[in-house]
């Protein structure tokens, strides 16, 4: 019965939207091969690139039915977001089967990584209204951007500017949600600014699951007619029921609040053949956990961290090719009652080439990264990239690399009744290799990758039989491999644009026959991952989008997952219907939390300016 109003609902909106069609402009389609890949050195467009990367457009995000970035990266096939729930309250980031601390996340270029643990990664993903393009990059990225990216890094590039414009957003839905929001584009003589604050907040699906979350974001470019100075500043405040999140226990009613905060400038000197962009950053993390929500001293565990860091990246343009080098220096402090007072000085070099041959069609990039950590030591990354332009449309590319990562404050000295970090451990090392194709037009795109990834000392929480204590362990040698497809065919219909997107991915490791049923997190891989995504407009004001997700994990569990949407545009208005998860799958990303039944969410943007 609740499928059937929910596809009702639907149904209805789009019916009603026939006789309100208002003139409004054609969206267009992003161009791909025009997006510059911007989180590296050496700025490079998307087809030039001899890397897997996939780039959700700000077109894929409107029409993606997703209202966090959380539900935004469950739509691509070989990442793995494993929620604990609605709201982008918790989630957890993967890329090719790698663990949460494996996968880095930036802000424009801006490295986001938190030394106490990789389950803080997504607290720091923003609002979807101020994000411009999401780069998401595949395989050894350590080379390129240091140790936390072992398996992938994920770039999310922000607006530059939304001229002088204010809007609001409201929504409300299932579970009590109630979501609203303010975004402020001002554009004076010489400074730009971006101002959104948000808040988001429910009564919960299940016992323990309400939250209120807020955020805030200003992005400011000063001095623009001499030195550009951009500066980026975030707050995100969440507090939010964590029941089941990490125990089964009836008597428990676990309780977090976060907060995670970003300060940055930076600046960029350059000429026609050299190019150097300098910053400062500071971040910080906090994290208040309660094992009983109603009763703080049962057991209450607080952290707080905080990283100071300054960076140049640089390129040279030669007849030689383009060089691009640059150094980051950071230094981590954490405050905690579970893990101690823990600080760590990190610096790390980078060098890379990339040179042409045969009239530019073959590329080939050498590179390295050379890191100080002042607990670990000297550590060093190289790899190669090389990509092969066999028509103007069809690159075929190759990869290989070295990566690494220390352990977390968290695998090394966290401590409860059930779990025990390991001060004794040795960081991951792996050596991963990578060979894809991909065809780029305006109207279709594709690209095939097959992967390998060999592993050495791989952190797990594991126990030695099921009565004692989970014990952060090096794995001795672990192996994956798996391959991926992704594919989108822009059409016209009735003159408007259409799109069908879609995405497989597959990954097969060994990590279950070293340590069969006494892992914690490594019994959960996404073995098979199926997306589909259409998207529609048959009317001038109207669009429709629906979303498919198919997953099979290593445990067994399968499910499949619809998602849809209807947005109406009348001048100053906008109405949206999202429907998730609309025919109720039961199905679980993480732990022993179920996923949300079916729900629906209404919206209206009214833009002032």
């Amino acid at each position: 019965m609740k499928n059937s109003i929910l596809l009702f609902t639907l149904l209805s909106f789009s019916v009603f939207t026939l006789n309100a069609q208002e003139e409004q402009p054609v969206i267009k389609t992003d161009s791909l091969s025009e997006v510059v890949i911007i989180s590296s050195r050496i700025d490079l467009p998307f087809k030039e690139n001899s890397r897997s990367i996939n780039i959700i457009t700000a077109t894929d995000i409107k029409n993606s039915s997703a209202t966090t970035i959380a539900d935004l990266l469950q739509q691509v096939a070989g990442v793995d977001i494993r929620r604990r729930g609605t709201g982008g309250s918790q989630a957890d980031l993967f890329i090719r089967g790698g663990g949460f601390d494996q996968t880095l996340l930036l802000i424009d270029g801006i490295k986001m990584d938190d030394a106490q643990t990789g389950h803080h990664t997504m607290n720091a993903s923003l609002p979807i209204e101020v994000i411009k393009r999401i780069e998401i990059i595949k395989g050894p990225a350590t080379r390129v951007f240091g140790q936390n990216a072992f398996t992938g890094a994920i770039n999310i590039v922000t607006k530059s500017n939304l001229s002088n414009s204010v809007s609001a957003n409201l929504e409300a839905g299932s579970f009590g949600q109630l979501n609203g929001s303010v975004t402020v584009g001002s554009e004076l003589e010489n400074s730009t600014h971006i101002f959104h604050a948000g808040k988001m907040t429910s009564n919960g699906y299940r016992n323990n699951s309400d939250y209120e979350n807020s955020n805030y974001f200003l992005k400011s470019v000063f001095n623009k007619k001499t030195q550009p100075i951009e500066m980026i500043a975030t707050f995100f405040d969440k507090k939010f029921g964590a029941e089941n999140f990490y125990t089964t226990n009836a008597t428990f009613n676990e309780y977090e609040e976060t907060q995670n905060s970003l300060l940055a400038f930076t600046t960029k000197f350059q000429s026609k053949r050299f190019k150097i962009q300098p910053r400062i950053y500071w971040k910080r993390n906090q994290d208040m956990f309660l094992l009983r929500r109603y009763e703080p001293g049962f057991y209450r565990n607080f952290h707080i961290s905080n990283k100071i860091g300054a960076e140049a990246n640089a390129s040279y343009k030669s007849e030689f090719g383009e060089t691009g080098f640059g150094i980051d220096m950071s230094k981590t402090y954490l405050r905690s009652n579970n893990l101690g007072h823990r600080n760590r000085f990190m610096t790390t070099l980078f060098l890379e080439h990339r040179f042409q041959f045969i009239d530019n069609r073959l590329d080939i990039t050498p590179g390295v990264a050379m890191t100080y950590f002042s607990d670990f030591k000297f550590n060093g990354f190289p790899g190669l990239d090389v990509g092969f332009d066999i028509t103007n449309n069809l690159k075929a590319y190759g990869n290989i690399g070295f990566t690494y990562r220390i352990p977390t404050y968290t695998d090394l000295y966290y401590s409860d009744p059930s779990t025990n970090g390991n001060p004794d451990l040795e960081p991951e090392e792996a050596f991963a290799q990578e060979l894809g194709i991909k065809y780029i037009t305006p109207k279709f795109r594709a690209t095939l990758a097959v992967f390998n990834r060999d592993a050495d000392n791989l952190i797990d929480y594991i126990r030695p039989n099921t009565t004692e204590n989970f014990t952060a362990t090096n794995i001795t040698e672990v192996n994956t491999k798996g391959f991926e497809f992704d594919a989108a065919y822009n059409f016209k219909l009735n003159n408007f644009n259409q799109t069908l997107a879609i995405g497989y991915s597959y990954l097969d490791d060994n990590i279950l026959d070293q340590n069969e049923e006494l892992s914690r997190y490594s019994l959960n891989t996404l073995k098979h991952h199926y997306t589909t995504r259409l998207s529609t407009k048959l009317f001038e004001n109207v669009s429709q989008n629906i979303v498919y997700k198919y997953a099979e994990r290593t445990t067994g569990q399968t499910y499949n997952v619809w998602d849809a949407s209807i947005v109406m545009s009348l001048k100053q208005v906008e109405l949206s219907i999202t429907a998730s998860n609309i025919f109720d799958s039961d199905y679980i990303e993480s732990g022993f939390t179920p996923m949300p039944p079916s729900n629906v969410l209404f919206g209206m943007r009214y833009k002032f300016l």
